[in-house]
């Protein structure tokens, strides 16, 4: 072989041969020995990999059991069986989670608030709708009811109602955020399932301009504001807004006069029940029995 070339063959080897020496020492001595119960406590886990418990993943998850960072109950996809034997394994508690379930701030479905005209787009989504004009639906802000939201749930918690509403089956939602990334009109949620105050519109409109557009609009009359605890509720850019740092002091009095049921109270914590009648009509005199002195206390 001519000289010219076998040297630089030879200098190439060399530094080759130099690298790969180094690489392995470095390897050796930089080596981060993982903790062998991660991968255990991985297959405990129901893969699901849905962001519920706040971590990108249930390996990622795993990693903060193993750590001690985070408690068993934060993986909400898991049965109470499943945690506590994750629990018994890594010698914890199984620690305490409020459970977190999706709301749907709209309640204008067909026959509250009619669409403006038929979307005949070939992507039958409320993405796709959204980007044409904001929706077909009269009122703006409201649920366009393609059903995005229940397409994207990976848990079968959300189906479309004959109102073309999302109702959330509260016993198999997880709170894992798709439904929230998800809509276009940006209508979801997550709330603790205990907080039964809801207002069920996100329109900006007042008065009349809203419930135009949709017969259970909020119209800001305030009623709810004066009917409920003080400082829980209060108007802001014509929308009842509910300070959930005062939950303590709800309760159904503040639902007792809307005129539109914008707002209401959740029995048995569920969203979209048969529809209730106004227990009042605009402008009327409260004559329930209903005490509400002590929530005021």
């Amino acid at each position: 072989m001519h000289p010219d070339i076998t040297i630089p063959l030879m200098i190439l080897t060399g530094l080759g041969l130099l690298f790969a020496t180094i690489l392995a020492v470095a390897y050796k001595k930089l080596k981060v020995e993982e903790d062998p119960r991660i991968d255990t406590v991985e297959e405990m886990l129901p893969s699901s990999n849905c962001g519920a418990c706040g971590e990108p993943g249930c390996r990622a998850f795993a990693e903060k059991l193993v750590n001690g960072d985070v408690s068993p109950a934060k993986c909400t996809v898991s049965s109470e069986t499943g945690r506590q034997a994750i629990a018994d394994y890594l010698g914890m508690d199984v620690g305490e989670s409020v459970k977190l379930v999706a709301r749907v701030q709209c309640a204008g479905g067909k026959q509250e608030s009619h669409n403006l005209a038929d979307y005949t787009g070939g992507v039958q989504t409320c993405r796709g709708a959204a980007v044409v004009a904001g929706g077909t639906k009269e009122c703006a802000w409201g649920c366009l009811g393609l059903g995005d939201c229940a397409d994207v749930c990976d848990f079968e918690a959300i189906h479309m109602n004959t109102d073309g509403l999302p109702v959330v089956d509260i016993e198999k939602c997880t709170a894992c955020g798709d439904c929230v990334d998800i809509c276009p009109k940006d209508l979801f949620t997550l709330m603790p399932v205990e907080q039964q105050l809801l207002v069920q519109c996100k329109s900006l409109l007042e008065g009349d301009l809203a419930t135009e557009k949709c017969s259970v609009a909020c119209n800001a009359c305030g009623r709810c504001v004066a009917d409920a605890a003080p400082g829980l509720i209060h108007i802001e850019n014509n929308l009842a807004v509910i300070d959930y740092e005062q939950y303590e002091f709800a309760s159904p009095a503040a639902t007792r006069r809307c005129p539109t049921q914008a707002i209401v109270w959740l029995e048995d914590y569920k969203q979209f029940q048969l529809a209730q009648e106004p227990e009042l009509t605009l402008g009327g005199v409260e004559t329930t029995s209903f005490d509400t002195t002590k929530y005021y206390q």
